[in-house]
């Protein structure tokens, strides 16, 4: 099956409704992008809920729980702005150290 389409302005495409129907793709399906040999291919990935996941996740994720809780009085923005200016002032160390 092979169709022509025309990616909008800001580079969204839309997936026709006979292959979204054909691949059983809803609106909360998620979907694997791969890029290779000039092609961008695209296709439904399934997800299951796992009970159970790893011990040293839970646990790291545990371990970060104040982090995360931290984290979660700042913007987006302001966190960004912070990793901005610690890289600078690492790579500032770095080239003085040189």
């Amino acid at each position: 099956m092979n169709k022509v389409i025309w990616p909008l302005r800001s580079g969204q495409i839309t997936i026709p409704s006979e292959f979204r129907k054909a691949l059983g793709i809803a609106a909360n399906t998620p979907l694997q992008l791969t890029l290779t040999e000039g092609e961008l291919r695209i296709k439904p990935v399934q997800v299951s809920e796992r009970k159970e996941g790893s011990p040293w996740v839970k646990e790291l994720y545990l371990h970060f729980a104040p982090v995360r809780e931290e984290a979660s009085k700042y913007s987006e923005e302001e966190i960004n702005s912070a990793i901005d200016e610690a890289v600078k002032a690492v790579r500032k160390a770095d080239d003085n150290s040189s």
